[in-house]
Formats: C-alpha cells, sequence, structure tokens
C-alpha cells in the first residue's frame, strides 16, 4: 500500500517523543531512540502517515508500560518524509547521528527505497512497516526487514481475484513511477498467460475523458486506477461512474486507495465497490482486538490495517532489542531469530527469492471494497493468509 498523494492536510512539524508528544529532547540521553519515518504532509499520503504513527505510538507506549528495554523507556523521533525520497535520505543521515538504535516506519515505496538504501550504507537496522516494492534495495542486505508482503506477492493474489471473477479484458491507467510500473508488470505477468488482455493507458497524456474513450475503444470490463489520491484518481472514478457507456465496469485500486477515509469522503457512493488489496486476517489476535479498540479511540475512527503495521513494527523491535540493547549489528542479526505475536498473527522473517531485504512471509492479504449499501463498512471479497510458497529462514 504506497501509493503516491497529492492534497494531505499540511502542518505537522517533526519531533522527538514517547509517543504521547509530552517527551522532551533532554531526556533523550536516557532513552532507547528509535527513528520513525512517515508521511505527515503533503505530497505525501498523511493519512496514511496518521495511522502508521499512532500504531507506532501507541506499542511505544504499550513497551514503556510494560518496563522499556532492560529498564530504559522507548522513544520515537519522528521525521515527516513527505513522500521525498531525499527528504527521507536526509532524515536518516539526522537520525544516525542523533544515535538512534533502529529505524521504523515508512509507507511510500520509493521512499522507504531511499531510506533503506541509506540505512543499509550507514548499518542501521530498518524495520520497514509499510512499504511493499520487491526491490526494496539493489542488493541483499541484512540490516533491512519488511513486515508488509512484498508488491509481487499481494498483487498476484489481486489478479487472482479478477480472474476468478471472470474478467478477461482489463485496461491499467497508471501514471510514471517505479511503483506503478512494477505494480503494472506483476499484473500483466500474472494476467495475459491466463487469457487476459490488459491495456495500458498511460495518465501523463490521457485526461478523465479521453481514458473513458479509450476503454470503450477497448471494450475493457475493467480499469485499474494505478495513479495517487486524490488526483487523479478522484477525476478518473467520478468520469467513469457518470459515463453511460460504462454502466457496469468494474473499478479497482490494487495499490489501497479505498481503505482510507479520505477516499470515501471525496466520492461517497462513486468510491463503493472499487476491490482493493489491503493487508488483514480474518479474524485479529487477541492482542489484535486490543490493539484496534485502543487506536479506534486514538484516531477517533476505524484503524487502517496500516496503524496495525505500524503497532507490530514497534512490537517486533522491542523484541529484537531486549536482548541487546542498543547494539545495532546484533539487533539486524536477530531478524530470523525474532517471533513475535503481532496485531495480525505470529511474526517471523525469512529470505524469500528475489526480496532483498529479511521479510515477514506470513503477512495476510484481502482483497476487499466498500459497501454500496454502506460505504462507511468494508467487505472482504477475498482472503489469503498464507504465501503461495514458504521457505526456511537462512542463517545470515
Amino acid at each position: 500500500m504506497n501509493t503516491p498523494a497529492t492534497s494531505m492536510p499540511s502542518g505537522h512539524e517533526d519531533r522527538i517523543g514517547l509517543g504521547e508528544g509530552d517527551a522532551t529532547v533532554g531526556n533523550a540521553r536516557s532513552s532507547v531512540l528509535i527513528g520513525a519515518l512517515a508521511p505527515l504532509t503533503r505530497p505525501g499520503w498523511a493519512e496514511a502517515g496518521r495511522h502508521l504513527l499512532a500504531g507506532l505510538e501507541l506499542a511505544v507506549r504499550d513497551v514503556n508500560d510494560a518496563g522499556g528495554i532492560g529498564g530504559r523507556p522507548l522513544e520515537l523521533v519522528v521525521r515527516d518524509t513527505a513522500a521525498d525520497p531525499q527528504r527521507a535520505a536526509a532524515a536518516v543521515d539526522e537520525l544516525d547521528r542523533m544515535g538512534v538504535v533502529a529505524l521504523a516506519g515508512e509507507y511510500h515505496s520509493v521512499v522507504a527505497r531511499a531510506a533503506a538504501a541509506r540505512a543499509d550504507a550507514l548499518g542501521l537496522p530498518f524495520l520497514c512497516s509499510s512499504a511493499v516494492l520487491d526491490r526494496l534495495t539493489e542488493q541483499p542486505t541484512p540490516w533491512v526487514a519488511r513486515l508488509a508482503p512484498p508488491q509481487s506477492h499481494g498483487w498476484r493474489i489481486y489478479a487472482d481475484h479478477l480472474l476468478a471473477a471472470g474478467h478477461q479484458r482489463i485496461a491499467v491507467a497508471a501514471e510514471p513511477s517505479v511503483y506503478w510500473a512494477s505494480g503494472a508488470g506483476i499484473l500483466r505477468d500474472r494476467l495475459t498467460p491466463r487469457g487476459a488482455t490488459v491495456t495500458d493507458l498511460d495518465l501523463r497524456t490521457l485526461d478523465p475523458a479521453t481514458v473513458c474513450d479509450a476503454i470503450v475503444a477497448h471494450r475493457a470490463r475493467v480499469l485499474l486506477l494505478l495513479a495517487g489520491h486524490p488526483e487523479p484518481a478522484v477525476s478518473l472514478v467520478r468520469a467513469v461512474r457518470r459515463d453511460r457507456r460504462l454502466a457496469g465496469i468494474t473499478i479497482g485500486a490494487p495499490a489501497g486507495q479505498p481503505e482510507f477515509t479520505d477516499w470515501a469522503t471525496d466520492l461517497g457512493c462513486d468510491g463503493a465497490a472499487v476491490p482493493f488489496l489491503r493487508y488483514l486476517p480474518g479474524r485479529m489476535t487477541p492482542l489484535g482486538e486490543r490493539v484496534g479498540a485502543a487506536l479506534r479511540e486514538r484516531l477517533a475512527g476505524a484503524p487502517s490495517f496500516v496503524a496495525f503495521e505500524g503497532y507490530d513494527t514497534v512490537a517486533v523491535l522491542a523484541e529484537a532489542l531486549r536482548p541487546h540493547g542498543t547494539d545495532r549489528a546484533r539487533t539486524a542479526a536477530s531478524w530470523p531469530r525474532v517471533a513475535v505475536e503481532g496485531t495480525r498473527g505470529r511474526i517471523g522473517f525469512s529470505r524469500l527469492p528475489g526480496i532483498g531485504v529479511w521479510q515477514w512471509d506470513g503477512a495476510p492479504v484481502q482483497v476487499a471494497d466498500r459497501d454500496p449499501a454502506d460505504p462507511g463498512r468494508f467487505r472482504v471479497l477475498h482472503s489469503r493468509s498464507v504465501p503461495e510458497k514458504r521457505r526456511r529462514p537462512d542463517r545470515p
């Protein structure tokens, strides 16, 4: 889940804190510092960043309530990436100089890739929460691990859902980016060998009206939006919904844009029945039920899967830090030995083919949509809790 976005509220300042906003830089010396990266201002998807940070902060509070790390409080040093890879890389350098023992977070894949490259170069453990791009690093690294499933895994599940629903003529409207291009390639590689026709529509040259014309011309019955929210995604959805020639067409958003309330606020009923990927299980763990209730109160609304990813990130880092304290190398070396009961299942890491980071290979994957009868309610259309192939963990 990592779409670019362009109209989230600004005004969120970088800060240092215990997760509740009441800590100061002065007490940082007695704390175990974790750098937290999240898109909190435009052009980043600020709602996703807010959910991610809420999960991170709640987990920090719980860790500290349980005694912290060897009696020392865990503390977040938050930096707003604003969906800017260069800003993220600079933040990693700054956090390294401040003495953080590890990095956590980030939502946008291209931004997370820049952060992972700097973390690898600096020898700084980085547990990526939400970014899914397969090539998070150019070369295999022992320093980076990830909770979100690789894009190739989730997007193949999405393609299989389309095929199971009988869809054979599919149009893909995409903006230019490494993330969107990767997603389009995964879909095409999964769909075309199974008899589907995939038509590429370049949003650099097509406006919503010409996208509708192209859908009609190619007789597509599905339009997949590989585009940022709110624009051009909102305008595309509205144009398709209002075009009588396209009555009955399925709109899909595999990157997960409809997960967030901004989608429902902007589109209302037009945003319902748009299948998307989310990373939640059919049933939360007991921890997940408790955390979900606390997140709902903190966010004044239903938490997204991104908030649970944030919580699980700190839970894993705390488990990795407890035996070794602030030793970065030992923390990174513990990735393949970590075993944590998270909010969405038991978390452990292994090496997967084609993935250069330590990967949780049991992340749950759902295809869901918003119910046309009640756009505030989600329907689960397909669920898979285990990957297609599991591998035994490799030792570093």
